[in-house]
């Protein structure tokens, strides 16, 4: 198993994974024109997508952490 101080990398590494696919597979889906393979081209979207977005969500996680504690109140 993975040691516990890394699960905020673990935590951005699938969610850019996830989520990237899921936006990445839609957008090729519409880009495409008829009778195109969808696979090869959605899957070089998504390696593409996700290279961007791993490091984007460790940057961005902690900033957005920090403003969803300003804009909530405590129960």
């Amino acid at each position: 198993m993975i040691p516990a101080r890394f699960a905020p990398i673990v935590f951005g590494f699938i969610l850019s994974g996830l989520m990237s696919l899921m936006v990445s597979g839609i957008a090729t889906f519409r880009a495409l024109p008829p009778n195109t393979p969808f696979a090869p081209e959605w899957m070089g979207s998504w390696l593409s997508a996700w290279a961007v977005a791993f490091p984007a969500v460790l940057v961005v996680a902690p900033l957005t952490r920090r403003l969803v504690a300003k804009l909530v109140t405590a129960d």
